[in-house]
């Protein structure tokens, strides 16, 4: 669902706005990694496919090539299925490398294997003009709505093979990409047989889901490894102030915490906020079980490992923030590699350059924190105060209710074969699909799992309810193919 994208974070700093404007963030795009954890490289052919810069329109000629990933060493045997892995903002390698389930389940199911990738990330760019980047003439047509007809056009493409014209499709997302692969199914369902939709929070979105849902879970998160643990975060804001009220507190921090780059400010101290904020967030994101290299080298349950820096509720002034940072440490600095911190980026950037560019449009996610029911500092949510900073920023005004009016928030009955799998450590789960809207669209709740963490390779420490969620996923996709392949061979000759 986060600073390589740059969020309303760097709009923010741009623009000096005090506020918390984070908005949509995958912590799938942050890793570099090509390895699972279990040091298996998943191999794959790069390939790319031309598709119309629009889609809706006939004015338009410009055309661009698309990158997808494709394996077909299990594939075999007419008609089998394809499992189709829809793009989130960023480089796709990514996403087919911590997308495990889909290698893992592929030998059963005799699949084809593709992973394509979001327009205007990683390769997949339609100018090869820098400055057109800049420019909202050819911006425009960066949104979900051209992404999902990518998509439909590669499948359809793909479908061109004689042995593949009966190929039933099933779709694969997590995060950004959970919400594209769910939406494709909603507005293609004659293309697309059937999706997995992990950790997809479409319905993050004004009136749907309150602001303040996605930091009540991150402070649960911390409050289930420690009870201490959030209260002293809580408690660390004002003491923050407090101690670089004053140069010398300004100094004290800034050696203390190891900046690259020594604070000059209050101004400063606001932006060390918020990526306080955004360590805490990613944290409880990807509080899973095991070591993983997604957003940066983390131990098994970072939660628990960095809240046992903040365990001892007498701290105070500069032993709290000392402890402090000992507990971010586990984020930024977990192998002690890293030779100093820059607080305006807490994790890598990883080719979603224009991420924010779609939060600033079409998916404006709100997010707030009220102090009460989280333990963060309060910042309200200001629609006006956002419209105002997008505008600076890409010269574009956000539709915020656009993505409820194409695809549905309020009423999604008419959704079928889709499971929307949440994990409810995941903060993200407040703005999920969490109860059945259909009879075939149905919600499935991990209890103890982070960010679509059953779309991630198996592991032995996997709990039972990560284990059933995955035998769940499967068995609705063997129904969803033998019920497309019943329809296929009952379906009557065409005079």
């Amino acid at each position: 669902m986060w600073n390589y994208w740059k969020t309303i974070f760097a709009l923010c700093f741009l623009q000096g706005i005090n506020s918390k404007y984070s908005i949509f963030s995958d912590p799938l795009l942050l890793s570099r990694t090509f390895k699972t954890d279990n040091s298996t490289v998943y191999e794959y052919r790069t390939e790319y496919f031309e598709v119309p810069l629009d889609h809706f329109s006939f004015a338009v000629n410009h055309t661009f090539k698309l990158r997808y990933l494709i394996n077909d060493t299990w594939h075999q045997g007419k008609d089998a299925p394809i499992f189709f892995y829809t793009g989130n903002e960023g480089f796709i390698e990514v996403f087919a490398q911590n997308t495990g389930f889909m290698w893992d389940i592929a030998t059963d199911f005799d699949a084809l294997l593709v992973f394509a990738e979001h327009r205007y990330y990683g390769k997949s760019r339609p100018f090869e003009n820098e400055t057109y980047y800049s420019d909202p003439k050819y911006m425009g047509y960066l949104n979900s709505e051209q992404a999902l007809a990518d998509f439909v056009e590669l499948i359809s493409y793909l479908k061109t093979k004689p042995n593949m014209k009966n190929s039933p499709v099933i779709v694969f997302g997590g995060s950004y990409g959970g919400m594209l692969s769910a939406w494709l199914r909603m507005k293609y369902p004659h293309v697309v047989q059937g999706a997995i939709a992990s950790s997809a929070p479409i319905l993050q979105f004004t009136g749907h889901t309150d602001c303040a849902e996605f930091a009540k879970i991150v402070t649960s998160d911390f409050r289930r490894a420690n009870p201490t643990c959030p209260t002293l975060i809580k408690q660390s804001w004002a003491t923050l102030t407090n101690i670089t009220s004053t140069d010398e507190g300004l100094k004290w921090l800034s050696e203390n915490w190891n900046f690259c780059t020594p604070l000059a400010n209050a101004n400063a101290v606001n932006f060390v906020k918020r990526w306080l904020e955004l360590i805490y967030d990613y944290l409880a994101m990807v509080d899973y079980p095991y070591e993983t290299n997604f957003l940066t080298p983390l131990p098994a349950n970072p939660v628990a490992e960095a809240c046992k820096h903040l365990d001892n509720a007498t701290l105070t002034d500069k032993d709290l923030l000392l402890s402090v940072f000992k507990a971010i440490s586990v984020f930024t600095n977990y192998t002690g590699a890293t030779k100093c911190n820059s607080f305006l980026d807490p994790a890598p950037q990883l080719g979603a350059t224009y991420w924010s560019y779609q939060a600033c449009t079409e998916i404006i996610m709100p997010l707030c924190t009220n102090g009460i029911t989280d333990m963060f500092e309060p910042s309200t949510w200001d629609e006006e105060m956002f419209s105002k900073s997008c505008y600076n920023a890409y010269k574009v005004r956000p539709q915020f209710n656009r993505a409820c009016k194409l695809y549905g928030c309020s009423d999604l009955s008419a959704a079928s074969n889709i499971v929307f799998s949440n994990g409810l450590l995941d903060p993200w789960s407040g703005g999920g699909v969490k109860e059945n809207v259909s009879s075939t669209a149905v919600a499935y709740i991990i209890p103890d799992a982070a960010h679509h963490l059953e779309l991630r390779s198996e592991n032995r420490k996997d709990s039972l309810n990560v284990r059933e969620a995955r035998n769940f996923q499967r068995a609705s996709i063997d129904k969803w193919i033998k019920q497309y392949h019943d329809m296929i061979s009952n379906k009557p000759t065409p005079f």
